[in-house]
């Protein structure tokens, strides 16, 4: 796919693209597909994926009690669970507010790995990493932001959530379908969003605006941005995932060359190229 050498001219040191089709295809790739970047928050996904085999195993509930009173692993996968950002503080009530926390989700690693007993990183390589390859990949921290992947990984997991095997399809339907419709809250580097649509670990584009995937992305495109200038989208409509993993830090540089990039990348795969 030519639209992935755009890449070559984004303000990074380095980086890395993919695009792989609902199939398991790989459409395109363009850079060091190999080479190991730190996800940032595209470490959510994955670590909402294992919590999602947790709960098809039985080991959780997604609605028993979990972090601050009255939230659930639900709010946890949410960020409706009322902790703040990155403190372990109640700043609202279970189901209020859409409030992204990392807290919420380290909570939700500790949960896990209380009701599983096994260390939440280790249940993530078991779960998730090894069942589908991805032996480049490891959580070497915080459950929200510590992982550390490739693209080649990355694609296996985009292939993985486009045509499911380690989970229930309905599942992983439910996880990419709002929770608590209607909550307004802040994307985080694009302001307030109303509302600021959330599935199970995975954000929800609908008509957020401004927004980190592209103006041509359908509103049912569901993934992640990270901060460490990675992102992960899936766009049902188009029938396909890109991943773009580079090692310089989110700003306005990303801002700048994301959305021209995936709006390049879904007219490339309307025509059939």
């Amino acid at each position: 796919m030519q639209s992935l050498a755009m890449i070559e001219n984004w303000p990074v040191p380095t980086a890395a693209a993919a695009v792989v089709r609902a199939d398991g295809t790989l459409a395109g790739a363009h850079g060091p597909t190999a080479h190991r970047f730190p996800l940032a928050s595209v470490t959510k996904p994955l670590t909402a994926y294992a919590a999602l085999v947790a709960y098809e195993e039985g080991a959780v509930e997604l609605d028993e009690p979990a972090g601050p009173e009255g939230s659930t692993v639900r709010h946890l996968l949410a960020h409706t669970s009322g902790l703040a950002f990155d403190e372990h503080r109640v700043t609202a009530p279970p189901g209020n507010r859409r409030l992204y926390s990392n807290a919420g989700f380290e909570v939700l690693g500790d949960h896990i790995a209380k009701a599983t007993e096994i260390p939440f990183p280790e249940y993530v390589r078991q779960a998730v990493l090894e069942p589908l390859g991805m032996t480049d990949t490891t959580l070497e921290g915080s459950p929200a932001k510590d992982g550390v992947s490739t693209v080649d990984d990355l694609v296996r997991f985009a292939a993985e959530v486009q045509a499911p095997r380690l989970l229930d399809p309905r599942t992983v339907l439910e996880a990419q379908t709002v929770v608590h419709p209607g909550l307004k809250g802040v994307l985080p580097g694009y302001g307030h969003q109303n509302p600021n649509d959330w599935g199970l670990g995975f954000e929800i584009r609908d008509s957020k605006s401004p927004h980190w995937t592209g103006l041509s992305s359908s509103p049912a495109t569901f993934g992640h941005f990270g901060q460490a200038g990675t992102f992960l989208w899936i766009d049902p409509a188009a029938g396909a995932a890109c991943v773009a993993l580079t090692d310089r830090a989110f700003g306005p540089w990303a801002a700048e060359v994301w959305t021209p990039f995936t709006d390049a990348v879904l007219q490339e795969l309307r025509a059939g190229i």
